[in-house]
């Protein structure tokens, strides 16, 4: 069994605002944490893994096909790989909440770019 807590990684700053954290990962998935700073925005971008979340602290704007998606504390959301997506933080606190990648993210390029 892996355990990984939050306070044993060091978030990367991905982009402007945009803190995230690799945590556990096994042959068919992998979780991050992220922290999404008032005002930042994550531009439109697609990957190959699915990608499900859960926010709980916070509202995100998810920019997915042309339509906005509010998703706010309790809310988990599920995005098919492939599918360009982007996402705003419009309030005024800071947004946190857990994603899971399948198959696993386990060389994004924020990690070795950030």
């Amino acid at each position: 069994m892996q355990r990984v807590g939050l306070s044993d990684v060091e978030p990367t700053e991905a982009v402007d605002g945009t803190h995230l954290a690799a945590l556990a990962s096994a042959e068919e998935m992998s979780v991050q944490h992220f922290e999404i700073e008032p005002g930042a925005t994550v531009a439109e971008h697609d990957h190959p893994h699915e990608q499900t979340g859960f926010v709980y602290e916070g509202e995100l704007t998810f920019l997915v096909g042309g339509e906005e998606v509010l998703v706010g504390p309790g809310d988990a959301y599920a995005i098919p790989g492939g599918q360009p997506h982007g996402v705003e933080n419009r309030g005024e606190g800071v947004v946190r909440g857990v994603d899971v990648f399948s198959p696993p993210r386990e060389a994004p390029d924020w990690a070795t770019d950030g």
